[in-house]
């Protein structure tokens, strides 16, 4: 069923952050319901709505930076392409980011 999907560790790793995210977030709204706030996005946002952009975010990201691996390793003169591993670390940077002041 999943044989057309590259599951690497990488991969497994974003997924399962993602998964253990989500169940974060809903024992969290059990235990403290969330209230409308406003951040630097142009909206009132709740902590799902928050976690859905950031999520978008997120897939942007690494989605830009497969795409453009091919481009880093040409334009820094890199023996093989960059790790996977640097857009994880970057997109869950943005994630956090859009969390917490968003």
């Amino acid at each position: 069923m999943f044989e057309w999907m590259v599951w690497t560790t990488p991969v497994a790793v974003f997924f399962s952050c993602i998964a253990l995210m989500l169940v974060g977030m809903t024992v969290w709204e059990f235990k403290s319901p969330t209230t409308l706030r406003r951040g630097w996005l142009p909206m009132e946002t709740t902590r799902g709505d928050r976690l859905f952009i950031g999520l978008l975010i997120a897939a942007y990201i690494n989605l830009a930076f497969i795409g453009l691996a091919g481009q880093f390793q040409e334009w820094f003169g890199l023996e093989a392409e960059p790790s996977i591993w640097i857009s994880f670390v970057l997109s869950m940077l943005a994630l956090a980011l859009v969390m917490r002041k968003g």
